[in-house]
């Protein structure tokens, strides 16, 4: 196997599994592109170099190439499908940070919606229930902070995620008028910024290198083989939450 690239942000391995952290802009396993991906990082660190055979590992919780946060593999097919149960059964606890452009109407709540997902164009859209293979749709939300900025107000948000969607957390608060700080497929504010950026500059850098205001900041479950609790947590780190950080004074 190749060698490994970037050094990898590990926060839990053992026999069984293991949790990084994925920058922005990686992909969480190999896809078309010519990019880096975590999948084949952690192999390569994985790999003892005593067989040919490539370590087996299997993502459980996927995340978009633009945003960060922490991702788990399962290290054998047993462990996969045991952590995939967990995950369908809703015994896995998700959570993320989001910077969002604009003001909840209330501080805690929940947002239901139904989606379905466009292979052409790959994104996802809030549809009637009735809509042919819609799917339902659901996060929990609670704004830890609300800033009025020269740009416009912006917030911050826990998010539990309830249901597993393509681009769920994306779309559904797009759909209610706060898309995600950077994200140029869904929020029209960045929509706009890169159109017109792009006649002068050719992108954006939102959206980019800086990744979204989007970071999966915590797994919570019970683990199946040792009846652990476990609890992988970190912090949110890039451009959306320096800018938190920074007027949060």
């Amino acid at each position: 196997m190749a060698k490994a690239g970037n050094k990898l942000d590990i926060i839990f391995e053992d026999e069984y599994m293991i949790a990084c952290v994925k920058p922005y802009g990686v992909s969480v396993q190999p896809d078309n592109g010519d990019g880096e991906d975590l999948m084949t990082a952690v192999k390569n660190y994985l790999y003892d170099g005593a067989s040919e055979e490539e370590p087996y590992l299997a993502v459980i919780n996927r995340l978009d190439k633009p945003v960060s946060g922490i991702v788990l593999y399962a290290k054998t097919e047993e462990m996969a499908a045991s952590l995939a149960d967990l995950l369908q059964s809703d015994e896995m606890s998700k959570y993320y940070q989001a910077v969002v452009t604009g003001f909840m109407d209330e501080p805690e709540g929940t947002l239901t919606d139904w989606m379905i997902f466009d292979k052409k164009t790959n994104t996802s859209k809030i549809v009637t229930p009735d809509t042919k293979g819609a799917k339902k749709a659901e996060l929990n939300y609670e704004v830890l902070d609300e800033l009025d900025t020269d740009e416009g107000p912006i917030s911050y948000l826990l998010i539990e995620l309830l249901t597993e969607r393509h681009h769920q957390i994306r779309c559904q608060l797009a759909h209610a008028g706060l898309g995600i700080w950077g994200d140029i497929k869904y929020n029209t504010k960045f929509k706009d910024k890169t159109s017109k950026s792009s006649k002068a500059k050719g992108r954006t850098k939102a959206g980019k290198g800086s990744g979204i205001g989007l970071f999966s900041t915590m797994l919570e479950f019970t683990h199946p083989v040792t009846g652990e609790e476990i609890s992988l947590h970190r912090e949110p780190e890039g451009e959306a939450f320096d800018i938190i950080d920074q007027m949060d004074w």
